[in-house]
């Protein structure tokens, strides 16, 4: 079974998402730097995914550094810390984890406790994803229809997550619950996740899968070819308005218009109450490389202006229900997520 990541005690085990479905090549990394610099480049993606990647990178400085005394070991990692909080502004899963790991931090007094118990915090922040990705894909699978034909945008599989999915767990839940679900992928430019990484993950597990251009999508809706969208998310305001893979916006606009329930499945690592709404979430720009060439091939002449925001936002109105490990938040519109988060 293919994992995006994985603890080997004195490394950190990526599969590199670059390179599928042509290539399934894992990486080691035994210095932290290397995994903030794999969290960069996109050898791994996916807010949840993200986060227990920089978890693992603060436990690997821990392990590697040749610091003299606990002070000075404590400074190195919290400026590994702030290399992690670097690398992709707009998941908040991942400041959450590096939130985890510096409570960890202050919480120890000698070397061998800080070492050890940072390893344990590593681990558990992947085990417990994995296991709120399951539990999310119960509460949502109910919302799933036998006979469903479920279109989703970018990849928030296994790939992007501890493994089982947020938005492909709830599908993944529903077939193991017995329902027939055919699937409709977004390639996801410019990045093609979705046709790169979703298609496969969903190939791997027999699930039927079609595989559409991101432009495609409004006429299948329209032709009534597709009864629910779901996706995931990195980052949920406090008002409920949603951040995710660019182009999600636009899909949510065309749902409404179409009458198609569209739902978020995210961790509640992912809820961030602190952020009011949508216009005070911060998005990625990347390289305009993305853009321009495709698989190393320029599509884009020479010199061309070009724009790389990596998400977008959308607005509460456009989204049915909100479903994390913990339940669901059914209106979204009406209530935010405070009040959910108050339970």
């Amino acid at each position: 079974m293919y994992h995006s990541i994985k603890w080997l005690g004195n490394a950190v085990s990526m599969l590199d998402q670059r390179l599928l479905p042509s290539k399934e090549i894992y990486h080691e990394y035994k210095h932290f730097n290397d995994v903030a610099e794999a969290i960069e480049t996109m050898v791994i993606r996916g807010a949840p995914a993200i986060g227990i990647a920089a978890a693992m990178g603060i436990a690997l400085a821990a392990k590697t550094s040749n610091a003299k005394n606990i002070s000075e070991l404590k400074e190195e990692l919290h400026a590994a810390a702030g290399r992690f909080a670097t690398t992709r502004p707009t998941a908040v899963n991942l400041f959450w984890a590096i939130d985890r790991m510096k409570k960890t931090i202050a919480a120890s007094n000698t070397f061998d406790e800080l070492r050890e118990q940072l390893e344990k915090e590593a681990i558990a922040i992947h085990q417990e994803d994995i296991d709120a990705n399951k539990a999310m894909g119960n509460h949502g699978a109910r919302y799933l229809a036998d006979g469903d034909t479920v279109m989703t945008h970018c990849n928030a599989g296994a790939l992007a997550t501890g493994g089982y999915g947020t938005a492909l767990g709830v599908i993944r839940a529903a077939v193991e619950h017995g329902k027939k679900i055919k699937v409709f992928a977004c390639e996801t430019r410019p990045y093609l996740q979705g046709a790169r990484l979703t298609a496969w993950e969903l190939m791997k597990d027999g699930i039927e899968v079609t595989l559409i251009t991101d432009n495609m999508a409004g006429h299948f809706m329209k032709s009534g070819m597709i009864q629910k969208i779901i996706v995931g998310a990195d980052r949920i305001a406090a008002n409920g308005d949603t951040a995710n893979k660019i182009g999600t916006y636009s899909h949510a606009v065309l749902a409404k218009a179409h009458s198609i329930p569209f739902y978020v499945a995210a961790p509640v690592s992912t809820l961030d109450p602190n952020t009011p709404d949508g216009s005070a979430i911060p998005i990625e720009e990347r390289s305009v490389d993305e853009v321009a060439y495709l698989q190393g091939v320029q599509i884009a002449p020479e010199g061309i202006f070009i724009r790389n925001p990596a998400f977008d936002v959308t607005p509460v109105k456009y989204i049915s229900a909100i479903i994390t490990e913990k339940g669901v938040i059914e209106n979204p519109a009406q209530y935010g997520i405070k009040g959910f988060l108050g339970k």
